[in-house]
């Protein structure tokens, strides 16, 4: 079964592209898309045959480096992803090597998340945009245009002591080009499509990290290179 053919998905998408919609109407500019539970172990305890898509806007935006308040979140938890800068729009059903082709940068990014309600119910986590809060993004860089990741590694740092360092991006989120083919095949199923210009950030490259009182701040970088991010957690 398609992801698209799950009711429990179709319900959650729609509820959650009717309040982008309001939240765009209100103002709001749209900057992209994030991918969730994309690994395979997640997908298998969700029952669901292919990762979740959720929305990006400007109001979610966090400037690399600065501080975000977590206090009263219910449990807040930062994810170091990739993000992926589409530089040609997309439709429904296009190859591998159109895909690529759109693919016109990589960079880091730092999605901050609140799990406000038990992760089970594929609708219920649709319809409150995948615990979507925050994104922090790093430089683009141009030269990994068409998903090019060969020589690249991850290094992820919690209060300023390394905590991973990843040498296979894609061991946990699964491939990126397969991940944008797949954002680009859902989209349209519920009248959207992957444009020009369009943000995707593809789930965490190591597990998440639950944040604690203690923490203070979570940096990320891809290297090699000056390709990286950060942020500072306020706690009151």
């Amino acid at each position: 079964m398609n992801i698209q053919d799950d009711q429990r998905v179709q319900r959650g998408m729609q509820a959650q592209l009717a309040a982008r919609r309001r939240r765009l109407d209100a103002g709001e500019a749209h900057i992209g898309w994030k991918i969730g539970f994309g690994a395979p172990a997640a997908m298998a305890k969700l029952g669901i045959a292919g990762p979740l898509i959720g929305f990006m806007t400007d109001r979610s935006v966090v400037a690399s480096g600065a501080a975000v308040s977590i206090s009263g979140w219910s449990k807040p938890f930062a994810e170091t992803e990739i993000a992926v800068h589409i530089g040609k729009d997309l439709s429904a059903g296009a190859g591998r090597e159109v895909v690529a082709d759109a693919i016109a940068a990589l960079g880091p990014a730092i999605e901050l998340a609140d799990i406000d309600r038990p992760p089970e119910d594929p609708e219920a986590i649709l319809s409150g945009n995948i615990y979507h809060r925050h994104v922090i993004l790093g430089r683009r860089d141009p030269s990994r245009a068409g998903a090019r990741l060969d020589g690249w590694s991850g290094r992820v740092a919690r209060n300023g002591k390394e905590t991973a360092r990843v040498t296979d991006l894609q061991a946990n989120t699964g491939e990126i080009l397969g991940l944008v083919m797949h954002v680009a095949n859902t989209l349209p199923q519920f009248g959207e499509q992957l444009r020009r210009g369009d943000i995707i950030i593809c789930g965490s490259i190591v597990p998440p990290m639950e944040l604690r009182a203690d923490d203070a701040e979570v940096a990320y970088s891809l290297e090699p290179g000056d390709w990286a991010c950060s942020v500072r957690f306020e706690h009151r």
